[in-house]
């Protein structure tokens, strides 16, 4: 077993104060493979000391420098890029395929989108005899999820280096092998020390005295909106900036002139792609009454094609990511049950063939309601919930009737989709299957968060404007 028992604080691998260890569970096992330490109030003093004496010098380094440090990034990574698969479907359960194609791959993407972005943007511009300066916001503070490890950490760390911007991460400690990968590219790539640190550590001793203190200029966070809440609330006292990329339950909407095959069965596998374990993911599918039957049909189908097992050949279904996480997708696939909504395929129970691991059925209901709890709660487990609609106007008044407000889905005939999309109270909408572009702005609205990542947006976000009155 790999033990990784130091943070990474002013450019050099340290001991925590208080030593605390922790094991990393690998979910297909259930088995420890990894010991990190987990940090305390002290370690955040530390660190964020380090980041503050960094923010000094590092403010004023030039667009060009931080272009080659972004640079330099890039080229590590991608001789690292194996590396970090493997750590991530080794700590969170993805598949190989997943690992590969999209996991790792997307932390690189937020690099080299954030490149492009500083090349071309214009730090200061003139308005009548005012001159306006974008300024880096400071000192920031970053906590990350399991779900998506290195793809949060990268549209955090990225953004926050090209603004000039100084950091403590505090990565989950479900999945901090790929975070500290990361930490060993940064050095590597000759950061300056304090720029970026790392403390391992859980909420209430890392990331609440993080989100508390007053020498962090900005929060940026992504998780669960409960958590979301208690970084709110820490940071208010100092007035800080806080991001948030919090939970979701998107609507996809599957009009009357939409292919119901394509858009069904295509919203099932979305579902069960990182085994339901994304924000954004197309939870809730609206169909017409008159074609429910149907929808349930092509759904069970999809669902039941599917592989489990990270191991499996082809593009299997891993399992969820830790023990907590599979409690409560079983007791919500049972809460579905009891609430009366009709089972077609899945349930509760680990499926054949699987004894140990956190793997669970992709299931489907049939015949849900938008005050079930189901349809209400996020699940982020591979489970569809698919809700007969009588009129276009019901399907959008229920799709919008949630406190989340991350992502949505329209399917049908392109400006129908296009129009129904714009009535969704919604950060996102996928129009007829479309993938994300690192160039759109991600967030929410509403219980979804506040600000956005990736592309300028979330570059922006790390970025204060300063009026200068006179100077033009």
């Amino acid at each position: 077993m790999r033990e990784h028992l130091k943070f990474y604080i002013d450019g050099a691998w340290v001991d925590p104060v208080t030593p605390r260890t922790h094991d990393v569970i690998d979910p297909a096992t259930e088995e420890p493979i990894a010991r990190i330490s987990l940090g305390s109030s002290a370690d955040v003093d530390k660190a964020v000391a380090a980041a503050k004496r960094a923010f000094e010098t590092f403010q004023f380094s030039t667009v060009e420098e931080r272009i080659g440090y972004l640079a330099k990034i890039i080229e590590i990574y991608q001789r690292r890029m194996g590396d970090i698969a493997a750590a991530i479907s080794s700590e969170m359960g993805a598949p190989a395929w997943l690992a590969n194609a999209a996991q790792a791959p997307a932390g690189l993407g937020h690099f080299a989108n954030t490149l492009n972005v500083l090349k071309d943007y214009k730090f200061e511009q003139t308005k009548g005899s005012t001159l306006l300066r974008y300024e880096p916001v400071g000192v920031c503070g970053l906590i990350t999820p399991w779900n998506w490890p290195i793809n949060q950490i990268a549209c955090k760390v990225a953004p926050a280096i090209a603004a000039g911007c100084t950091m403590v991460l505090k990565p989950s400690e479900l999945a901090p092998i790929n975070a500290i990968i990361m930490a060993e590219i940064l050095h590597e790539a000759g950061l300056p020390k304090g720029v970026f640190n790392l403390i391992n550590g859980d909420g209430p001793g890392v990331g609440e005295p993080l989100s508390r203190h007053p020498d962090i200029d900005m929060m940026s966070f992504t998780g669960s909106t409960r958590a979301g809440v208690l970084v709110a609330k820490a940071a208010a006292d100092t007035v800080k900036r806080v991001a948030q990329e919090l939970g979701g339950k998107s609507a996809n909407i599957i009009l009357d002139d939409a292919d119901l095959q394509s858009a069904v069965a295509g919203g099932m596998i979305s579902m069960t792609v990182n085994t339901g374990q994304s924000c954004n993911a197309p939870s809730r599918m609206f169909v017409p009454r008159a074609k429910h039957d149907q929808a349930a049909a092509i759904a069970k189908a999809a669902a039941e094609s599917i592989v489990v097992g990270r191991d499996a050949a082809g593009r299997p279904m891993g399992p969820l990511a830790n023990a907590n996480q599979f409690q409560k997708v079983q007791a919500m696939i049972q809460k579905g049950i009891e609430e009366g909504a009709t089972l077609v395929t899945g349930g509760v129970g680990r499926p054949d063939g699987h004894n140990r691991g956190y793997y669970v059925r992709p299931t489907v209901f049939a015949n849900v309601t938008n005050d079930m709890t189901i349809a209400r709660e996020e699940i982020f487990g591979p489970v569809l919930c698919i809700l007969p609609y009588d009129s276009e106007e019901q399907a959008i008044r229920e799709a919008n009737d949630t406190p989340y407000g991350l992502s949505g889905y329209v399917s049908g005939e392109p400006a129908h989709a296009k129009a129904v999309a714009s009535k969704l109270r919604t950060g996102n909408v996928h129009l007829n299957g479309a993938g994300a572009d690192f160039n759109a702005p991600f967030g929410g609205y509403k219980q979804s968060g506040n600000g956005r990542e990736w592309g300028e947006f979330g570059f922006e976000e790390f970025l204060e404007v300063k009026a200068v009155m006179g100077a033009a």
